[in-house]
């Protein structure tokens, strides 16, 4: 570089490390989301669009139902700018919900089956959303939240309801309605909704971004569909209308949705859905079932399927996996060259985050240079720069540390009703992840650290002010502060500790430990329990009182 304060990332150096077959720029449609499904139907109609315990639902009959269930939410009222909420795990239903309910011109909020009442309300409140699609196991909990909420239309389905035995006609529930039954009643006639690919929004997915509670990201259609269309394009030997893909991440996670859906989706793949993420030994029946070619996945899994006493008996089965895309969290050198030496397949490491849709780095797929560690380098049509972490307007220098800053066109459209929180984060059209980085010679990214102080607990964000707000509920509890602390038991995870000075009167011991970790099982959903409590006299403070997360997890370091 001729001068100190020249640019590294305008060069995009990264672009020479791209493979063959993939574009630097690509001229993304201005379409509706669903228009993936559409094209899909229309050139693949015949073709297995959802593999779901032995039942195979074509392309042709996941658009039917997906208009189907557009055609009913207009009749229920649902209309364009409208929220529906939707909390399943991966069910078929879960695909035509997503689909029509943007078909009917409403925007999609996908819900964690992990959320506790308290967490549900907020989102559903903070969404606005009166129309909820939900598993019949999440009744219980809606109900009960119901009058602190603005739900009116609750339509429930079974995991049974697309399966070769499911029920023509399950029985109706007081208060609710039948998915099944409320698509079968109707023809498909799905409202003509003009779509803004660029303005409307298709799904408000909610996140905690760096601070605070969680805030919904407005993702445009325009937005999801870039990604998923470089995602695609990333993989530059797919061939549209002849893949197999395993969808064994959540849906309701941005990760999964864009992954494990809608680039699945644009290519006209066989998707092949696991309800159960944690069930292994299905995932395993899976692959021997369906020989999938593609695997994304996260660290965890592919590190318990390795430890797994039966993994020797799908050797063969497993070196139908080409490539697996693992982001969340960092991938253990060791689990990566296990698995690859096992599948035959490249396991490429990557980054994003909600805001971005959220793929904006992977390592190359094929004969382009791979460093296992790094993030990769940016996706086509994303620019990337590091600053200093006290001032956005300063470059920081190749190898140095910053925060990582991105624009592109999967960046959100900003926070839903904060414009305050979009304006901080959000510059020119660049997005401040949040996250710390450094950029090396030949255009590769490094995540460091983050610059606040999420916790993540096997790719689940976790904010310590949330758990500090239940713990502070708590009578016994004076000051509270949570910080994240390596996890033995899995490499590169996270696990939630707290450490709490007590009101006088109380005493310390396991027994107040066990009632403080029931107490938070009441608010919290279990991955934000914390772990280990400690009791201490005191916290370390700044002098206007705030507590100093830093100092406690140097603490934490030097007691290792």
């Amino acid at each position: 570089m001729s001068q100190k304060n020249e640019n590294p990332y305008a060069d995009k150096r990264w672009l020479k490390f791209y493979d063959k077959g993939v574009p630097t720029h690509i001229d993304y449609p201005e379409i509706p989301l669903y228009e993936f499904l559409d094209r899909a139907a229309k050139d693949f109609g015949s073709r297995t669009a959802i593999y779901f315990l032995k039942r195979r639902i074509s392309y042709k009959e996941f658009k039917d139902i997906a208009d189907r269930l557009a055609t009913a939410l207009a009749n229920l009222g649902v209309k364009k700018g409208d929220i529906v909420a939707i909390i399943m795990p991966n069910f078929p239903q879960f695909l035509f919900s997503y689909y029509g309910i943007m078909k009917a011109g409403a925007t999609v909020t996908t819900c964690s089956t992990l959320l506790t009442e308290r967490e549900l309300a907020f989102q559903l409140n903070d969404a606005g959303a009166e129309t909820i699609v939900a598993w019949d196991r999440q009744l219980e909990k809606i109900k009960n939240i119901k009058d602190r909420t603005r739900l009116r239309n609750i339509i429930i389905t079974g995991v049974f309801d697309y399966t070769p035995n499911g029920q023509r006609e399950p029985p109706e529930i007081a208060g609710t309605m039948q998915f099944v039954n409320l698509v079968n009643k109707v023809k498909p006639n799905p409202p003509k909704t003009k779509v803004n690919p660029k303005e409307d929004v298709a799904v408000l997915q909610y996140t905690g971004g760096t601070t605070g509670l969680p805030k919904g990201a407005m993702l445009t259609h325009y937005n999801l569909v870039s990604n998923a269309i470089a995602t695609a394009a990333w993989v530059s030997d797919i061939k549209r209308g002849k893949e197999t893909a395993l969808t064994n991440l959540p849906l309701f996670h941005i990760y999964g949705m864009t992954v494990c859906m809608n680039t699945l989706i644009h290519n006209a793949m066989m998707m092949v859905l696991n309800p159960d993420p944690r069930d292994l030994k299905s995932l395993l029946e899976l692959i021997r079932e369906t020989r999938p070619g593609l695997f994304p996945g996260v660290p965890t899994i592919y590190m318990r399927l390795l430890e797994r006493d039966d993994i020797d008996d799908y050797a063969k089965d497993l070196r139908s996996i080409r490539i697996c895309n693992t982001g969340a969290a960092p991938m253990p050198p060791e689990v990566l060259k296990d698995f690859e030496k096992r599948t035959g397949g490249k396991i490429l490491e990557g980054y994003g985050l909600t805001e971005c849709s959220p793929v904006t780095h992977s390592n190359p797929t094929g004969e382009g240079k791979r460093k296992v560690g790094s993030a990769g380098i940016p996706f086509p049509d994303t620019e990337v720069k590091i600053v200093d972490i006290a001032d956005d307007t300063k470059i920081m220098p190749v190898g140095k540390e910053g925060e990582i800053m991105i624009k592109g066109p999967q960046v959100m459209k900003g926070y839903w009703n904060k414009p305050e929180e979009t304006k901080n984060q959000m510059k020119d059209g660049w997005v401040k992840t949040g996250d710390i980085g450094k950029m090396d010679e030949d255009g590769y990214f490094y995540i460091v650290d983050r610059k606040k102080d999420m916790i993540d607990v096997s790719g689940f964000k976790v904010y310590p002010r949330e758990v500090e707000d239940i713990l502070y509920e708590h009578k016994a509890v004076l000051m509270a502060s949570v910080i994240g602390i390596p996890d033995p038991q899995t490499p590169g995870n996270e696990r939630v500790k707290a450490f709490v000075v007590l009101k006088d009167g109380f005493k310390e011991g396991d027994e107040l430990v066990n009632e403080l970790r029931e107490f938070c099982k009441k608010s919290l959903a279990p991955y934000k329990v914390p772990k280990s409590i400690e009791f201490r006299k005191e916290l370390p403070e700044t002098l206007v009182g705030k507590v100093l997360r830093k100092e406690l997890r140097e603490q934490e370091t030097r007691a290792e």
